[in-house]
This record gives C-alpha cells, structure tokens and sequence, in this order.
C-alpha cells in the first residue's frame, strides 16, 4: 500500500510540473509571435543598411579614406566581443549554443599576422553570457541588461555608444557580434559577426548580413562585383559617391546611426530565438511530463491490481484454514 501511495504522489507532483510547463510554453509562444513580428518588420532594413555600409567600405578599399570607422588597423592586439544571451534558463541549448559559437571563435583567432596573441574581452547583454568568465575564465568589461521584449532602438544605444567609442579610442582593433540568428522557430543558428572594422576582406564566417535575406544577396562576390565597379567607373569619371555637405558631417550622423541598427538587430533576432527555443524545450517538458504521467499510471494500476490479488489470495487462505 505504501508503494500505490508513493506513486500517486509522484504521478500528481509530475502533473503540477506539466501544468507549468503548460503555462511557460503558452507565454514562451505568445512572446515568441511578438518578437517574430519585430524582427521581420526590421530585417530587411537592417540588411540593406548593413549593405551600404559594405559599400561605402569598398570606397576605403579603394584608397579613400572616408572615415575612422571604415578603416582597418594593421595590428589586432584586442577584439572586443558582445555577446547576447537570455536572463532565464529553461530554453534548451540556446545559450550553450551562442556561448560555444563565441568561444570557438576567439579560440580560433587568437593570434595576430605576426603571431602575437590577441586579447578577447567580452561585452555581454543577458546575465546568462557570464558563463564566459565563470566556465572559459574570459573578461568580462561591461554587462548590459536585457529585455524579453525591445520596441525602440534606442534600447541600445548606449551599448553602440560604448562599442563605437572604445573602437574609436583605441581601446579594440577589432568589434565582433555573437549572437542567434532567426531562421525558423524550430531552427537557430548561432553567429558571430564582425562589425568594426566594417570590411568586405575579412573571413566568410564573419561575413554576411542578419537573418540571412536571400533577397539581399550581400555575399564576398557580390561585394567584389560592386568593388570592382566601383574602380573601373571612378577610372572613367561617371561614378563617384558625393556627400553634402560633407563626407565627415556625412558619415558622422549616418555610420553610428547604421551601426546601431544593427545591434538592435541582432538583439531582436536573439530574443525571437530565445522564445523560440524556449517554447519548443517546454514544449519537450510537457510531452515528457504527460509520457511519465502514462509510464507511472500503469505502473501504479499494476502495483494496485498485486496488492488487490495479494489480499484476494490472503482471504483465500484463511477461509480454507477455517474449512480445514
């Protein structure tokens, strides 16, 4: 008997769990709709910013230097990493996954031309991207928060201040973005971009615009195409850029301003994914749940029906040794 009653007790404890995970998976997909929306409103934009910057970059290649922003520096010493992640666990592998991706990449390039060893420091946005200094022993140099759900850009603003400022100063040679990439609600794929120096040279992993819009097509090869256009046109006088009123006032205001919405677009992609995942891992729990449910019920039915024959046969005995 005590058994029966051990097992009711874990099939109703069992039940309370599916009930939450239930209530998560129906909040988790109703914030993952909004965070969707979001970012299909703005990815588009995002990746044709993303694609005139690459263009004005192809005037740096050129010889035209337009701006500190568009320029490389000869010798990587420090890169800086912002890396997006969740506040909450309970989403599968979502944020093993960018943290990995991340990882793996200042592993990758942890060395110069010259063989000089690069320093990576992390700047994280979501407390669950301090495993990178708890887990790998990485720096961590600022955290920002993060919201579940963003509206404006101006969100992180002053994450891109910081960025652009510390890139500017002199702080890093080199700025990366990792984060989770939207491409479905069943698939996230981690990335890591380089966003300053903004060069079409750098490795195809680091090259690429967010959500990866077909439509777009920024590849190296289309980059290259627009390059070599672009010289063989300024050859000819017929095509230069022009800017009013000047090139600085310019891509003062414009270069930051494109910079920053790329930011925010990486932090809606990682938000639509983190729902995502979380939605589909809760939805795992509540299937999982509701299979041990099933698995203890028939275990709890044959553990009654024994105890049910054990009493029958007891009854059994003791009337026949009264017969006897």
């Amino acid at each position: 008997m005590a058994k029966t009653k051990e097992i009711q007790r874990r099939i109703k404890s069992i039940g309370n769990t599916k009930k939450i995970t239930r209530a998560m998976e129906m909040v988790a997909a109703s914030k993952m709709k909004k965070a969707v929306e979001s970012v299909l409103r703005t990815r588009t934009y995002a990746n044709l910013s993303w694609t005139t910057i690459l263009n004005l970059s192809a005037a740096i290649n050129s010889g035209k230097n337009l701006h500190p922003l568009l320029s490389s520096r000869k010798e990587i010493k420090r890169v800086g990493i912002v890396l997006f992640s969740s506040n909450r666990g309970l989403c599968g592998g979502f944020n093993s996954a960018v943290v990995s991706k991340a990882v793996d990449s200042a592993k990758k390039h942890d060395k110069n031309d010259k063989g000089e060893k690069i320093e990576n420091e992390f700047i994280i946005v979501g407390k669950k991207g301090r495993s990178v200094y708890s887990r790998f022993g990485y720096k961590i140099t600022a955290a920002f928060e993060k919201q579940d759900t963003c509206a404006e850009v101006r969100e992180v603003s002053s994450l891109a201040r910081l960025v652009i400022d510390d890139f500017l100063a002199g702080k890093y040679d080199k700025i990366m973005v990792a984060y989770s990439d939207f491409v479905s609600a069943a698939k996230q794929v981690p990335r890591v971009k380089q966003l300053l120096p903004i060069d079409i040279s750098v490795h195809e992993e680091f090259l690429g615009v967010v959500g990866g819009d077909t439509r777009i097509g920024a590849d190296r090869q289309y980059l290259k195409g627009k390059e070599d256009k672009y010289l063989h046109d300024e050859k000819k006088n017929s095509y230069v850029f022009t800017y009013e009123p000047t090139p600085e006032e310019v891509l003062n205001e414009m270069l930051p301003r494109l910079l920053e919405i790329q930011l925010f677009q990486a932090l809606l992609e990682s938000n639509a994914s983190e729902h995502s995942a979380r939605m589909a891992a809760m939805h795992q729990a509540t299937d999982a749940a509701g299979d041990l449910v099933d698995e203890l019920t028939l275990f709890y039915n044959k553990a009654r029906q024994a105890a049910i024959t054990s009493e029958i046969a007891e009854i059994s005995a003791g009337a026949n040794a009264l017969k006897g």
